[in-house]
């Protein structure tokens, strides 16, 4: 039986990832010469915008055969605005391989993907590369590595460098029976009293023992090398394919596949990259694409929850797509392979309902982790005055939303703009390149903005009733209750059925997750607590529609009742500056209206941790950079919500009707009127 691993390669920006990518490709004899990201010859770097900035912004796979396995590598951008890639591609993997730079070290991005590995029970493996860079310290590396886990894990060096820091470094092998009897002894009693007796396990004990503890997170190997020059390569493939984990360990039976990479292609149209968890994909096959359930919102208080909410209704099966062709990619080139097994990976054209998150056959479950998050909103306009030139843009950010879903491109028709999410600033740089290049669009970006969410102030109820005009009969009664910041929102309540039928509970339930996009300041609401105590149908009156009618009024009128505060992001910032900069770094947070730890100085360094809110600090690196003559360097990741200070935040445009104008409200969710001005 062909065994298949699938591994992603995951760095913060800049650790080598991408020439990795090429080095294990050109080592395995895929390709006969390794491109360069400097020179933009890479393989895996399709798009022009890659090769002229010399950065990844999509996730690219290609496949190699090595010591009897197809070992297929997903290349995940190193850039955190594009960190949504590397988290769609999680649900890919059979393990990763993370990717940290010799003289860097860890890095903030880098403590993400950890934390992320952490969350889902992925295995992993660490390189450490570009060992014959000046600032070499391997074991600095090691001890960074283990003060940003938040889960015990054990790392077992596999490989080691000799002469780091310059040209001359080689890789010399560990003791690999010492190694690994001292690494298994740290979860394993009998293994421990080994070790302890000066004995070792033997190389049969180490190959049942060490996979499974690896499959287990147990421990994460640690390999060296430099990439750029082809040092660790072999060793690090040979270890991939004899101790991590392969697609066996994930596969069922039936047919079953995540999509985790949605690409456009001018003559194949959509193209769907899967995952295959099971069964197997032929040309012509008809595929069922399945959207798995909503995840809980918050699962701490869903679990003490007296009662459960009615679950949302399951929809109606969507029409199977056609696969017209499966391919298996290498970055811009592609074979046409005519079929994908259960464990490998393959780019299925003609599943035009294909999205990322979703499923072809049945559903497999996976824990997910949120890397990206969408902080900035632009607005969007076409260059062109042209009339139709609105609706090409809005086509063409619907189809990058495919592909990124976090962009969220919104447009009501009738509106002059479009409305799109950012992780980055770079971010709106690259969509910019792409309308242009794709699709000979020109576009003007609006200067980011903040995206705020908002939360319920205090407890309290929301009530709508919708009884005329006939024939309509729906009543919704919720409790609001406002949780601490992180919460999110959770859903309760179950209604007897004589007094409101279950489907109709299923329907509110549903309206009541699409009422989240949209409160009275026109944010996302959040953190809180939504109880259903009260709905009513009519056996003769109501209609099926009638509780999506009247569920986004109570919402809304629970909101006013409560009161609903406006919650600014928060970014976590540390900022690296020459030792006299600390006393105006400190003044540059107060003033921000940010909080800081205790400075640490390290001879003439300091090093600045704080909380910051996005809003005064959007322009802060460019600051910086003036203030330190380019001298101190800033890194940042998102860390939270808070409640805006009186008088600060702002509102965002409503899309669509509002339904707290009831009147036009009904009008147009009856159909009544299609103007939504």
């Amino acid at each position: 039986m062909e065994k298949f691993r699938n591994l992603g390669i995951l760095a913060h920006v800049d650790a080598g990832k991408t020439t990795l990518t090429e080095q294990l490709l050109y080592t395995a004899g895929v390709i006969r010469e390794a491109g360069s990201v400097d020179a933009g010859t890479t393989k895996t770097d399709s798009l022009s915008v890659e090769r002229k900035r010399g950065i990844s912004v999509r996730s690219a796979t290609a496949s190699l055969e090595w010591n009897g396995s197809t070992v297929n590598i997903i290349d995940t951008p190193g850039h955190v605005d594009f960190a949504g890639e590397v988290e769609r591609c999680l649900e890919a993997l059979d393990f990763a391989i993370l990717v940290v730079s010799a003289p860097d070290g860890v890095k903030a991005h880098t403590e993400n993907l950890l934390h992320a590995l952490e969350v889902t029970g992925l295995p992993r493996l660490v390189f450490i590369n570009k060992i014959d860079r000046a600032g070499t310290d391997i074991d600095r590396v090691l001890r960074e590595l283990r003060a940003a886990a938040k889960e015990k894990t054990v790392y077992m060096p596999v490989t080691l460098g000799e002469d780091c820091g310059s040209d001359s470094c080689r890789i010399t092998a560990s003791d690999f029976a010492v190694t690994a009897t001292e690494a298994l002894g740290e979860w394993d009693e009998e293994t421990a009293e080994l070790f302890l007796m000066d004995e070792l396990l033997t190389e049969e004990q180490i190959a049942e023992r060490l996979p499974a503890a690896i499959r287990e997170a147990k421990i994460t190997p640690v390999l060296c090398g430099c990439a750029k020059k082809g040092l660790g390569i072999r060793e690090l493939l040979d270890f991939c394919t004899r101790y991590m984990p392969d697609a066996s360990a994930k596969a069922t039976g039936e047919l079953s596949g995540v999509i985790f990479k949605i690409e456009h292609d001018k003559t194949m149209g959509k193209i769907a990259h899967v995952r295959l968890f099971g069964g197997t994909v032929k040309n012509r096959d008809a595929l069922a694409i399945v959207e798995p359930a909503a995840p809980a919102e918050n699962t701490a208080e869903a679990e003490d929850a007296p009662e459960e909410a009615v679950p949302v209704e399951e929809g109606a099966a969507e029409a199977k797509d056609k696969v017209s062709q499966i391919r298996k990619h290498l970055g811009g080139r592609y074979s046409d392979a005519g079929q994908v097994d259960a464990g490998d990976i393959g780019a299925l054209c003609g599943l035009t309902g294909a999205k990322v998150g979703r499923y072809v056959g049945s559903v497999t479950p996976v824990r997910r982790y949120a890397l990206a998050h969408p902080l900035l909103r632009v607005r969007v306009t076409p260059a062109d005055p042209e009339p139709e030139a609105l609706p090409r843009l809005a086509g063409a950010l619907k189809e990058l939303s495919d592909e990124e879903p976090y962009i969220d491109a919104k447009w009501e028709n009738g509106q002059s703009e479009i409305v799109i999410h950012l992780t980055g600033s770079v971010q709106s740089e690259i969509l910019e390149t792409l309308l242009a290049e794709r699709y000979g669009l020109k576009a003007n970006f609006s200067p980011p903005t903040v995206i705020y969410k908002e939360t319920p102030m205090r407890k309290g109820e929301g009530y709508a009733d919708y009884t005329m005009p006939k024939p309509c009969w729906a009543v919704v009664r919720f409790l609001f209750e406002p949780m601490p910041r992180g919460y999110g929102v959770t859903y309760h309540g179950r209604l007897p059925s004589n007094q409101c039928f279950y489907k109709y509970q299923s329907h509110i339930h549903r309206s009541f997750l699409s009422c989240l996009e949209q409160g009275i300041h026109g944010w996302e609401v959040t953190d809180f607590r939504c109880t259903l105590i009260g709905g009513e149908h009519h056996t003769i009156h109501t209609h099926p529609l009638d509780f999506f009618v009247c569920t986004p009024m109570a919402f809304l009128n629970g909101l006013v009742n409560c009161g609903s505060v406006l919650l600014e992001p928060l970014l976590q910032m540390r900022v690296t500056a020459p030792a006299e900069l600390a006393g105006k770094l400190i003044t540059e947070v107060v003033q921000g209206g940010g909080e800081y730890d205790s400075p640490m100085l390290t001879g003439d360094t300091v090093v600045l941790d704080s909380i910051v809110p996005l809003a005064k600090f959007m322009d802060f690196p460019t600051r910086l950079a003036s203030f330190s003559s380019g001298k101190a360097v800033c890194q940042t990741q998102f860390h939270g919500y808070r409640e805006c200070k009186p008088g600060e935040g702002c509102d965002a445009p409503r899309r669509g009707v509002d339904p707290l104008d009831r009147a036009k409200w009904i009008l147009w969710a009856r159909g009544a009127m299609t103007d939504k001005k």
